[in-house]
């Protein structure tokens, strides 16, 4: 048996799993939030423990990494993190290799779930298509002519960081106005915040708001991108307004990339595009609105879910026993 161990450091979340060569099923899985406050050590000291569940004492024949931050997908180099302190410079794949005797390949996790994608999911079929993670962060990884596009340093697909609104909220990057201060989880939850600090008191039956502060039992701190979601589902105009500058941002982005680069579809996933069906028409309307009236493309739901980084990864460590 030719068996795959497949990672995935999220910006919130460890996983390691393990599959056979040409299985279509885990043989084992686990996974666990990352500590707040973290940093790299703690994350490496949680996945060398959910790495000791799935492997049981078996040696893996190749690892597939998956990592949210930048990566030198050639020499294995952590560049960052944006979201977990103390990745700087971190040389994973040395690290790995060293601990595990068996072959890594890493790249980032947006790029490593395209790849997924495109081997396993709603990729399957497309030679070109964005593949968009819509999650603790906003990050893109491109397939064209059905191989992995990084750029001249590795940095291509950060949709996220395309500017839609100049005059916008500042953004963790440093810029105003970035898909992903509008559209990702952590951001949406801030925006709810924000808003509700600044919303009047009513006396009336309804009030913006009410149903989104009912959920968390007016502890706004409690307040996730889920929560902004289930409100809005249930009627809230707050959070119905902060949920569409998520969607209208997300689909101002992919209008632009569908005239920049004219791929076949975008395939998203991530936690925030379980938001609705509201939610996903806001995206592909505005998509449309800001495309060329001529560029055709789709965009389609990921078929692997949460799991299409870890996906990707088995595909990494399938390609590098090659």
């Amino acid at each position: 048996m030719t068996l795959i161990l497949a990672l995935d450091f999220g910006g919130t979340k460890l996983a390691a799993s393990t599959v056979e060569a040409d299985g279509k099923e885990w043989l084992k899985h686990e996974s666990e939030l990352s500590p707040d406050p973290g940093d790299a050590l703690t994350d490496l000291e949680i996945m060398r423990w959910l790495i000791e569940k799935v492997l049981d004492d078996k040696k893996p024949d190749a690892i597939g990494v998956s990592f949210g931050g930048p990566v030198d997908a050639t020499t294995g180099l952590v560049r960052l993190s944006h979201h977990v302190p103390g990745w700087e410079n971190v040389p994973l794949k040395q690290i790995l290799e060293e601990n595990y005797y068996a072959p890594v390949s890493i790249d980032n996790d947006a790029n490593v779930a395209a790849i997924g994608e495109y081997r396993f999911g709603a990729g399957r079929g497309y030679d070109t298509f964005l593949y968009i993670t819509i999650s603790t962060g906003v990050g893109g990884g491109w397939i064209i002519n059905g191989k992995p596009w990084r750029g001249a340093l590795g940095l291509a697909g950060e949709i996220g960081h395309t500017v839609v609104d100049p005059r916008g909220p500042i953004c963790l990057c440093g810029k105003r106005g970035c898909v992903e201060r509008f559209a990702s989880g952590p951001y949406m939850a801030q925006n709810a915040r924000e808003l509700l600090e600044k919303e009047p008191r009513n006396s009336g039956n309804k009030v913006r708001g009410d149903i989104l502060k009912y959920l968390v039992n007016n502890d706004l701190n409690l307040i996730t991108g889920k929560i902004v979601s289930d409100a809005a589902g249930y009627g809230d105009e707050l959070a119905q307004q902060v949920l569409y500058q998520g969607a209208w941002a997300l689909g101002v982005g992919i209008g632009n990339a569908a005239n920049l680069m004219n791929p076949q579809r975008f395939v998203l996933g991530g936690g925030v595009t379980k938001a609705g069906d509201n939610f996903w028409a806001i995206v592909r309307k505005v998509a449309r609105e800001t495309a060329l009236p001529e560029v055709n493309f789709e965009v389609v739901r990921a078929l692997l879910g949460d799991d299409a980084p870890l996906w990707g990864a088995v595909a990494l460590g399938l390609d590098v026993l090659r």
